[in-house]
């Protein structure tokens, strides 16, 4: 799992921006940039001289710079087409195919010996693409796929689509990212942000990504130009591993505000009624839960069973139906609304964490 930004030589930003931005990212722990260096706004005159500082400075961070290109990229940068070594010693650690090369010569790049990864495009990649690759034996170890942003409103994917693309790409192993959208200083000309799901468009980063992850992305990247140290926090603050729900406390107990606050993974025997916590009994302790809040239970509600119910004493769920009240369990606290959609990606062994949203 990782994290990146985007940065766009020649367009909003100014280098000093550009720079601190790094500085930002980098102390918080993100480890990708994804840059383009064929975007038909930009100020060519500002981006050549840009391009080497900038990736001095990330190469010297040993952050991971990812890099459309196509033949004109390497036209840009001087270098011979497929150049990779020189690629290489500008600091460039990925590559994402955009457009011409054949399957041939994408196979060929992923056998490089310069420590070169190659992206696909996972928003347009194909079965029969995929296929057609598989004939010239690409090593999938070095290659991973990064769906694109869409900067034009009713355009971006819908989540149907992505996850039809992601399927078809982890059947060979390959790992898929996607783009948030910032709501701080959006890219330019449209201005409209640059996520990947139109339904994450205008979204704060915090949800966009977590969404992202409960879809099984490995990495996330914020695609506009000039994120708020807020959002990189929101980012950088997720569990990359695990679906963050809000939930809102319906009763005050120490034991249950620890209880909590760990992190949970679904049973693989998935209960029909409730997603059912796989840890809760074991992290009990020796601490003894008694009966409160014993009330009807709604859908998304969170409800431990307390010492009456015995060996179940412990046992963390969250409803996937309405229930009657039972003594023997009570109402911890509830998943808001807004989150409900979530629970149906809390499938056996995904792991789930709570964000308590009135803990003070």
């Amino acid at each position: 799992m990782s994290l990146g930004i985007s940065v766009y030589f020649g367009l909003d930003n100014t280098m000093e921006e550009n720079i601190k931005l790094l500085s930002e990212a980098k102390k918080l722990g993100f480890t990708r940039i994804f840059t383009s260096l064929h975007i038909p706004e930009a100020n060519y005159e500002i981006l050549k001289k840009e391009v080497n500082e900038f990736f001095n400075i990330a190469k010297g961070y040993e952050m991971d710079i990812i890099s459309d290109i196509s033949p004109n990229t390497f036209k840009f940068l001087e270098l011979e087409n497929m150049d990779l070594e020189g690629l290489r010693n500008y600091g460039v650690k990925t590559i994402r195919i955009d457009f011409g090369y054949t399957p041939k010569e994408i196979s060929r790049m992923s056998k490089n010996n310069c420590n070169i990864k190659i992206q696909l495009n996972a928003s347009t990649v194909t079965e029969d693409f995929l296929l057609e690759l598989d004939k010239y034996n690409p090593d999938y170890k070095n290659i991973d796929a990064l769906h694109n942003f869409y900067p034009r409103k009713g355009t971006g994917i819908s989540e149907e689509c992505m996850l039809e693309k992601n399927k078809i790409l982890n059947k060979r192993g390959i790992k898929t990212c996607a783009f948030v959208q910032s709501n701080n200083r959006k890219r330019s000309p449209l201005m409209d942000g640059l996520p990947t799901l139109e339904d994450h468009r205008g979204l704060d980063v915090r949800k966009a990504a977590n969404h992202l992850f409960a879809l099984n992305n490995e990495s996330v990247f914020i695609g506009d130009s000039l994120p708020s140290i807020k959002e990189l926090e929101d980012l950088a603050d997720l569990n990359e591993e695990a679906i963050e729900l809000e939930i809102e406390l319906k009763i005050r107990d120490k034991v249950v505000e620890r209880i909590l606050g760990e992190t949970f993974s679904a049973r693989t025997d998935e209960a029909r009624d409730a997603i059912r916590a796989a840890e809760s009994r074991l992290i009990l302790n020796n601490d003894i839960i008694n009966p409160m809040n014993t009330i009807d239970k709604k859908y998304g509600d969170i409800t431990i069973d307390n010492i009456e119910y015995k060996r179940y004493m412990g046992e963390l769920q969250i409803l996937k139906v309405n229930q009657s009240s039972d003594r023997r369990t009570n109402v911890l606290a509830s998943v808001l609304q807004n989150d409900f959609y979530l629970l149906k990606y809390i499938k056996g062994g995904k792991k789930f964490y709570f964000n308590i949203i009135n803990n003070k």
